[in-house]
């Protein structure tokens, strides 16, 4: 017997619903009580992560102060092997007594070979010092009594260095010998591309390298008693020695400064690429996918977040950063949280190439979705209802 009005049917139309949304209410509590008690003992909190776990920091090779790669100052009057010099002697008034101007080149023994006088050694030398050089040889084999000699620079021998790896304009390039070095090398070749890494192989060929010259020349004639005037110690000049390699730490070479980064005729730079491993973003976030590490930059958990488009549930606090260490089986995991991120610096881990960054499902978030869930089998129900 049914009360005036009442239909049967309605009523248990509006009602067939209930045994479902029973069901979703019983399996979020289940779940929910579930996840309250599940911790783990080997979990790392963000905000007292050890050293050994934290993320190793990220140098951006196109900020870098590329000018402390430059080597001591270089005096380009101190002549080398395969330099070409301008040299003119004066013995008297009636030019047709004086010998033509002659542009001779150093040899591979360091000497020059001047008509009627013979080779002179001037490796080694600066200009004035080689035009005493000159004159005093011409007097001591007896050839010009006071000779005028005068020497100039006519071409300096140049360096051809090749350059390889992350840089701009990969290949040879020729560098003055006074200023051939890694700096001036780099940015012969357009300085460092956008995958540049930091460490930097240098290569000298076995031949010519830096060493300082001797106070004293000797060789000019019997006596070998000329002083270099004017030389300075600290100027570096070649001698001969075997190949030798380098490996240079940007960072560590323009903070330190200082450094003898000298490039002889031959050598080859390898500046590395650095391709960083991809990190993955998972769990409650609208895009869950591999994204790639951005190089020379920082990238932080609230930025992988981002990549993935943000949160899939707006109740979605707790993360789970999963880190592989080297020589290690078992990765480390980290917690955080979304909100204490955005609050601290900390908490907003910073990331290492290849780390696993997962939104966790919490009591919370299940509860929001169950209660979704719920909303949409209610208003489903009430729409067929009416």
């Amino acid at each position: 017997m049914t009360h005036v009005g009442r239909d049967s049917s309605a009523l248990s139309a509006r009602f067939r619903c209930l045994p479902w949304r029973f069901f979703v209410t019983q399996t979020a509590l289940f779940v929910v009580i579930g996840l309250s008690g599940c911790v783990s003992r080997d979990i790392y909190q963000a905000g007292e992560l050890p050293a050994h776990l934290q993320a190793p920091h990220v140098a951006n090779t196109k900020k870098l102060d590329l000018s402390g790669l430059t080597t001591v100052a270089y005096n380009n009057e101190i002549i080398d092997y395969g330099d070409i010099l301008e040299v003119q002697i004066l013995v008297g008034l009636n030019t047709k007594d004086n010998p033509p101007v002659m542009q001779p080149r150093v040899n591979e023994a360091g000497a020059i070979l001047l008509v009627n006088i013979g080779e002179v050694p001037v490796r080694g030398l600066d200009l004035p010092t080689a035009e005493s050089a000159i004159a005093a040889t011409c007097i001591q084999r007896g050839i010009y009594r006071s000779p005028q000699v005068t020497v100039l620079m006519k071409k300096q021998r140049t360096n051809m260095v090749r350059v390889i790896g992350a840089v701009k304009n990969p290949g040879p390039v020729n560098l003055p010998r006074g200023s051939s070095d890694l700096f001036t090398a780099l940015v012969a070749a357009g300085e460092l591309a956008d995958d540049a890494g930091t460490i930097v192989e240098v290569r000298n060929p076995s031949g010519a390298s830096a060493i300082q010259p001797d106070r004293i020349a000797g060789g000019f004639g019997n006596s070998g008693d000329i002083t270099q005037v004017g030389h300075s110690l600290g100027t570096p000049v070649s001698s001969r020695t075997a190949a030798s390699s380098l490996r240079v730490d940007l960072v560590s070479a323009t903070k330190g400064g200082g450094g003898s980064y000298l490039l002889q005729d031959g050598a080859t730079v390898h500046v590395e690429r650095r391709d960083p491993e991809a990190i993955r973003v998972v769990g409650l976030v609208n895009k869950p996918d591999r994204y790639e590490y951005p190089v020379g930059e920082e990238l932080r958990v609230l930025d992988a977040i981002a990549l993935a488009n943000g949160t899939s549930n707006k109740a979605a606090n707790k993360v789970f950063i999963v880190r592989q260490l080297p020589n290690q089986q078992q990765p480390a995991v980290i917690q955080t949280s979304i909100r204490e991120a955005k609050r601290n610096g900390e908490m907003n881990l910073a990331l290492a190439p290849g780390d696993t960054i997962s939104v966790e499902q919490t009591p919370t978030t299940v509860l929001l979705d169950s209660i979704m869930l719920i909303r949409f089998g209610v208003g489903a129900s009430l729409g067929a209802f009416f």
